[in-house]
């Protein structure tokens, strides 16, 4: 018991040390170690750490280095960027609070609702600083009638950009494109493509056109 109050004060303390940015945590239960070079705490049951950026939600946070950079999180994940409106589900996340990169692993949705988008992969690399997002691995993105799948993507936010690569494909209103690399861009749904382009266009009826 005095273990785990003695963590918690140390813990508290080094949470007021930070000035960098607002830091909040909550859990059912709280255990760390303070060893040199080995400095964690972990936040276990409906665990919770919000910083000035992102509000995290999991089963279980670790935190660790210098000023709790690293925030380590798994079961049932989730965050939200309200600044942004970005919000995002996955098994596990790592957060680096210093370079305000977010890495999801396992299978993850982020969804973008400023701009409409909802994307899906096994791994997600959200960069907030950067503006970028990079999805890897059946990844799957999602706008209006617009459905883009690949291996690989590169999706900027703020230019509403979106690169694919690794057997690209996009279903448009029925069309279909593919080739070796492609960008769309998703304020105007216009696609361009290159390197063995291939697709199928549907005809249109004459009550459609």
């Amino acid at each position: 018991m005095r273990r785990r109050i003695f963590a918690a004060a140390v813990f508290c303390l080094s949470l007021l040390s930070s000035r960098a940015e607002s830091f909040r945590f909550r859990a059912e239960s709280m255990s760390g170690s303070r060893a040199s070079g080995r400095e964690s705490t972990i936040l276990e049951g409906s665990a919770q750490v919000s910083t000035d950026d992102l509000v995290l939600n999991a089963d279980r946070i670790e935190l660790s280095g210098d000023g709790n950079r690293y925030v380590d999180c798994s079961g049932s994940v989730t965050g939200v960027d309200e600044k942004k409106g970005v919000y995002f589900r996955t098994q596990r996340l790592r957060y680096d609070r210093t370079a305000k990169i977010a890495r999801l692993e396992g299978d993850s949705t982020l969804e973008d609702k400023k701009n409409g988008v909802i994307a899906k992969g096994r791994f997600i690399e959200y960069n907030d600083a950067g503006g970028t997002t990079v999805l890897q691995v059946g990844v799957r993105l999602f706008k209006d009638e617009l459905v883009c799948r690949s291996e690989w993507a590169l999706y900027r936010r703020e230019e509403k950009k979106l690169d694919l690569a690794g057997m690209p494909v996009v279903y448009k209103e029925g069309d279909e494109f593919r080739a070796d690399r492609m960008r769309v861009d998703l304020e105007t749904d216009d696609i361009f493509m290159e390197g063995s382009i291939s697709g199928s266009i549907k005809e249109k009826g004459r009550d459609e056109r």
